[in-house]
């Protein structure tokens, strides 16, 4: 099939006005030696809110490893961790930040003797400065509960470092049900506490106290920008779709590690704004959609623009996402600005690899009814167990339950070796024309019952 024409594909105008914000943060994050300013590395939850409101500036291993892959730069780094002697097969997020750190070790080591190394410099897998201390708060995944362990040895376990223990949410009692029930009440009070204590472990890293107000403006922020986002969201359950699941993946980094503040709030009310004109004149994201399916795992950022022409080129809208939909500060309902440590916590737990099979197929379910889906894709990320392991699961039930077909494709989310673009192709193929058979009895169906 040829390739898709450039109007195939009609992206928010909105996101690329936010692009300067993430190069603003990263030339903060890289500047940060030079200005004096202390910097934390951290992976897993937002807590970059809290960090905000200690003066510091915070690096997101995740983020920095999705970056270096959107923009196919990762492979200094993963060489770096793989002759260190980590295997392919540990997740790609954590073996690029490994080698990254490894990278900034050296850099540190290189600078101190007067060594520079003008290659080195212009790579950007090396600029990332040395933390001055480290914060875990991972959840669902044991791999990112020991990375930052690993970080602090390879740093030489000189950098202080402090761990968030998010437990994970079974589910399995009487009670259990999402956002609700004793199991969660207790993880919510039990993550709370240790958030006070991880800002008691600031206050003595940065020698000032922590101010409260500043965390009470900034969660001000974070809950209105997410109330819009989430607004937005609901909107693409119009026909034709007005924006897509890769839109919305274009906005992640400002929802979930980007400054709070009124630009943040004027960010995603601008692209709420262009959904709804949108909707009203009937703009379309995927020229002539023609289908509109869910995709469930963590995006592949080394195939951003080639995932959204595959499907845009054969008419399908992604129209939601578990890793977009159900993640990053997704029920502002919770958060309290005025006493928002607890809502945080619970934020924190809500990350969409921690539910048991129960509450992913609850909201799973609800996605595709609201947004009106023909089926699932499941990007089965080769490095990412905690994400794929109910997959297999979850398509089975939402066949059952709700008749919708679903295919699998294999990739990953910073190692582009391990993408399989025939065999997504061959297999959306056959899933439209499953999709096709169906509609075509169900309308046999309904004009024998009109007759």
């Amino acid at each position: 099939m040829s390739s898709a024409t450039p109007s195939s594909v009609n992206r928010l105008k909105s996101n690329d006005a936010g692009r300067h914000m993430i190069a603003d943060y990263w030339d903060r994050i890289f500047t940060a030696n030079e200005r004096d300013a202390q910097l934390v590395w951290y992976n897993g939850a937002a807590l970059n809110p809290i960090f905000q409101a200690a003066g510091l500036e915070w690096a997101h291993g995740e983020a920095f490893a999705a970056r270096l892959s959107a923009q196919k730069l990762e492979k200094s780094a993963q060489l770096a961790a793989q002759e260190y002697g980590y295997v392919g097969e540990l997740c790609s997020y954590a073996r690029t930040h490994l080698g990254t750190a490894l990278l900034a070790r050296q850099a540190k080591e290189k600078y101190s003797k007067g060594i520079v190394d003008d290659a080195e410099r212009d790579d950007l897998a090396s600029r990332l400065p040395m933390p001055n201390f480290i914060v875990n708060c991972y959840a669902g995944c044991s791999t990112g509960q020991q990375w930052d362990e690993i970080t602090h040895r390879i740093l030489g376990k000189e950098t202080p470092i402090f761990n968030v223990s998010l437990p994970f949410l079974w589910s399995n009692r009487p009670d259990a049900g999402y956002l609700k029930g004793q199991e969660w009440e207790e993880a919510s009070d039990y993550v709370a506490a240790q958030l006070y204590k991880l800002i008691d472990f600031i206050e003595v890293q940065t020698g000032r106290p922590f101010d409260w107000d500043a965390l009470r403006q900034g969660m001000k922020y974070i809950k209105e920008a997410s109330e819009i986002r989430r607004e937005a969201m609901a909107m693409c359950a119009n026909l034709p779709a007005p924006a897509t699941f890769w839109d919305w993946i274009a906005s992640v980094a400002h929802i979930n590690f980007l400054p709070a503040g009124s630009e943040l709030v004027e960010y995603f009310s601008n692209i709420r704004d262009e959904i709804a004109h949108r909707v009203a004149s009937g703009e379309s994201a995927i020229k002539d959609e023609k289908y509109r399916l869910y995709f469930d795992g963590i995006m592949n950022w080394n195939k951003l623009g080639t995932l959204a022409r595959v499907f845009a080129e054969r008419k399908v809208a992604i129209v939601a996402g578990r890793y977009t939909h159900n993640a990053f500060w997704q029920e502002p309902q919770l958060i309290d600005t005025d006493d928002p440590i607890r809502g945080m916590a619970q934020h924190y737990l809500l990350c969409p690899t921690n539910h048991g099979f129960q509450t992913i197929k609850h909201f799973t379910k609800h996605d595709c009814e609201l947004y009106g889906l023909d089926g699932i894709v499941f990007h089965s990320t080769r490095t990412c167990r905690a994400f794929t392991g109910p997959q297999q699961m979850l398509a089975k039930a939402m066949q059952k339950e709700m008749g919708l077909p679903s295919i699998f494709f294999e990739g990953d989310v910073a190692d582009e070796s391990f993408y399989k673009g025939e065999l997504l192709e061959s297999r959306l193929e056959a899933m439209l024309e499953t999709i096709d058979v169906r509609r075509s009895r169900d309308f046999i169906a309904s004009s024998a019952s009109n007759a």
